[in-house]
């Protein structure tokens, strides 16, 4: 932080004042939750006079946002890495990326509650619905894959079938595999949880893919 002639006698400048108010957000996210992550806190945390965040941020939904998108797009990448293309198979790499689903919540657990729990809809900021949708895009496309090697006679949609698994993938990670105090007990690990899920699904449709 250093002193700038622009902003008056009394004013300052942050360097990187944009980050460092989204990591304050998120520091208070993982303290107090979405609610206690206020535009004045993350302020105060970032060390910037309180109207400081109005430089870059319209009001605290849009702060949100953006850590939201951020979260979203590091979730993007690792669920990419985990479906490797679909790598040695599509029924594998989707267990793989299920594991991937699992594994950033539990060690990301601060940007999984902005990304699905702040209450700010994510059609509401451009970025944060390009990069939310960036990463429902690698789940598509691995559905896509999955679903051309079933039998064709009554093979489901491709976005029927990344929608239900989404929905399982998110189910086991909300309830079962977040590192937080919201974390239900469960007799097995989460990821077996989700396999077992994942492969009663396919059953489900009709077999597994071919």
């Amino acid at each position: 932080m250093s002193w700038s002639k622009n902003d008056g006698p009394r004013g300052y400048h942050h360097g990187n004042l944009r980050e460092a108010l989204m990591k304050a957000a998120l520091d208070l996210i993982a303290e107090r939750g979405p609610a206690g992550a206020t535009f004045a806190e993350a302020a105060r945390r970032a060390g910037v006079s309180p109207a400081a965040p109005y430089r870059h941020f319209r009001d605290r939904d849009q702060l949100l946002a953006a850590v939201a998108a951020s979260g979203f797009e590091r979730f993007a990448d690792a669920l990419k890495a985990g479906w490797d293309e679909g790598r040695p198979s599509p029924t594998e790499a989707f267990e793989r990326m299920g594991r991937a689903y699992l594994e950033f919540a539990r060690t990301h657990p601060a940007d999984y509650v902005a990304m699905f729990e702040s209450g700010i809809a994510t059609d509401a900021d451009p970025a944060l619905a390009q990069a939310g949708q960036r990463a429902f895009g690698v789940l598509r496309e691995a559905a896509e894959v999955l679903v051309a090697q079933m039998p064709a006679a009554g093979r489901p949609p491709a976005l029927m079938v990344a929608l239900h698994i989404w929905a399982l993938a998110h189910g086991v990670a909300s309830l079962f595999g977040r590192a937080d105090g919201a974390r239900r007990r469960t007799p097995m690990p989460p990821e077996e949880l989700l396999e077992a899920g994942f492969l009663i699904y396919l059953k489900g449709l009709g077999d597994k893919p071919e």
